[in-house]
């Protein structure tokens, strides 16, 4: 008989549960990836809304306008100023352009609350697709405004609250449908590698918007929005909520007991009888992505999540009830003060890199996806080091409190040069996003399977939306400050980025400290 190919072989070494799980991992990553590359063009095209003029320019654009009065009733209506697009091409266009980035965030920090509540009682499937299609929609509108001429603010305003109130559908179930299908054996690597989707879906976006922005800043927002709706429909097609939907094996995912202290984990390996049978413990750290070992998690001390029946068996948790998980507080708060960081950048950057570097609008949003290539390298080292030490909180501190001399770092070195930026952005967007990365993902994957639920699996898109919607209050008020505070000078947008750094450090301290009592006692334990 002959040998096989070695591609058939690299295929059949895998098992239908293991290419379910790699399938169901690669679409949810495309998916979510699709919603940021949707976010990102308004922070590229801002520079072109507004473009600094000089004041000899005056004279011109009176002659224009009354240009262009004349050949109206021949012409389509176009944009008469020279500044940039009506109504931004004003003095105080920086409060303007920050009250897109508030509308949007705003409504998505208040959706976002319902989101996950609403996610939980419908089936993933559909309520995902229907929050993509309308998300698209919402995108392209956005970018109409450049081909009918629309320079009414709030027609604007009103699109950006839409598509923030519509993406909240995508968080919540993406999470949901990525913690039914992989059990907790390195789950901070595995989610730190799945969240780079964010930074993906940056770059993409940014990509995407800068190749238009000069020339039909529309196309910047019409071509997001269909790629958003065709995701929408591939997500209809294709997307599986749950192993028990196609009839994936469910085993023990764990033959160690696992004793939880507030949200940091002491674990004691404890041999149980399956095995023994086996012969070799099933460590859940020696536990890699698409392996047979992590098909389903099972509840064998009502400590994880239960298996598929129990998931139509139980009822939805009620928001109070998934505030009082340990953890979720604390945590949801040090994300407000995170992604305050975060979304300040995903903003602004652009323009800031315009006034620093002096670079045209399309030059700055190519330079500025280094700040996302660094965030997927900080998620993911993040997700590393959480998984080797077995504390979220602790992993997350480290980061943030290397995070705020970095910034003010970021302040003074980016005035230096074009080479230092680019050092600084890498080395920021890996501080930056590593701790937004881990509590999105893996801390809230933990949280929504803690062992106070008793099994219930329902619990971890209400704990997920709460986690998320705290944090996207911080993701509203950073643009918003950003924009009130930068005509009084960059510096004092990078001093309060350190304050919000360090306020996120102190609301963790508490977790940390049971963290490192819960190492003390665990060293104890074997010393006895």
């Amino acid at each position: 008989m002959a040998q096989l190919p070695p591609g058939i072989r690299f295929i059949t070494s895998f098992s239908r549960d293991q290419w379910y799980r790699a399938f169901i991992f690669s679409l949810t990553f495309l998916l979510y990836a699709s919603f940021h590359l949707s976010r990102k063009p308004i922070s590229i095209v801002k520079g072109e809304l507004h473009k600094h003029c000089a004041a000899s320019h005056e004279v011109e654009l009176d002659s224009y306008k009354e240009y262009a009065a004349q050949i109206q009733p021949l012409k389509k209506p176009f944009n008469t100023s020279q500044c940039g697009w009506e109504p931004f091409d004003k003095n105080n266009y920086k409060q303007l352009l920050g009250a897109l980035d508030y509308s949007f965030l705003c409504a998505y920090a208040v959706g976002m609350y319902l989101s996950g509540l609403i996610g939980e009682r419908l089936p993933i499937r559909y309520y995902l697709t229907g929050g993509m299609l309308s998300s698209g929609l919402f995108t392209a509108m956005f970018g109409l405004g450049y081909f009918y001429n629309v320079h009414n603010l709030w027609f604007y305003i009103m699109a950006q609250i839409a598509n923030g109130l519509v993406q909240t559908t995508g968080w919540p179930s993406v999470v949901t449908c990525i913690g039914n299908w992989f059990g907790k054996g390195r789950r901070g690597l595995i989610m730190g590698i799945w969240n780079s989707h964010t930074s993906v879906g940056n770059i993409l976006g940014s990509l995407i918007a800068a190749y238009w922005v000069s020339t039909c800043w529309g196309l910047s927002f019409v071509v997001p929005g269909v790629i958003v709706a065709v995701m929408g429909i591939v997500c209809f097609l294709f997307l599986i909520e749950h192993p028990k939907d196609v009839s994936c094996s469910c085993t023990p995912s764990s033959s160690s007991k696992t004793f939880l202290n507030g949200t940091s984990r002491c674990r004691i390996q404890i041999p149980t009888l399956n095995a023994k049978e086996n012969g070799k413990p099933q460590d859940p750290e020696m536990q890699h992505l698409l392996t047979d070992s992590e098909n389903c998690s099972v509840s064998l001390n009502s400590s994880t999540v239960v298996s598929g029946e129990g998931r139509h068996g139980t009822s939805a948790i009620s928001f109070l009830g998934a505030l009082r998980i340990p953890g979720v507080v604390e945590f949801s708060l040090c994300l407000l003060f995170a992604k305050l960081v975060s979304y300040t950048f995903l903003f602004w950057l652009p323009l800031y890199i315009t006034s620093v570097e002096h670079l045209d609008a399309k030059r700055a949003g190519d330079l500025s996806t280094l700040f996302d290539v660094g965030g997927i390298f900080g998620g993911i080292l993040a997700g590393l080091i959480s998984d080797r030490l077995e504390k979220r909180a602790s992993t997350c501190g480290m980061m943030l409190l290397l995070a705020a001399p970095t910034l003010y770092m970021f302040s003074t070195v980016s005035k230096m040069g074009l080479e230092a930026t680019v050092v600084m952005l890498l080395i920021s967007g890996a501080l930056v996003n590593g701790p937004y990365a881990l509590i999105t993902t893996a801390v809230s994957a933990d949280l929504g399977t803690h062992k106070s639920l008793k099994g219930n699996a329902r619990a971890l898109s209400t704990v997920t939306a709460i986690i998320d919607g705290t944090g996207s209050v911080g993701a509203a008020l950073g643009p918003l400050l950003a924009g009130l505070i930068s005509p009084s000078g960059w510096n004092n947008v990078f001093y309060m980025l350190m304050v919000a750094d360090a306020c996120a450090l102190l609301l963790l301290l508490r977790l940390i400290q049971k963290e490192l009592q819960c190492d003390a006692d665990h060293t104890l334990f074997k010393e006895h």
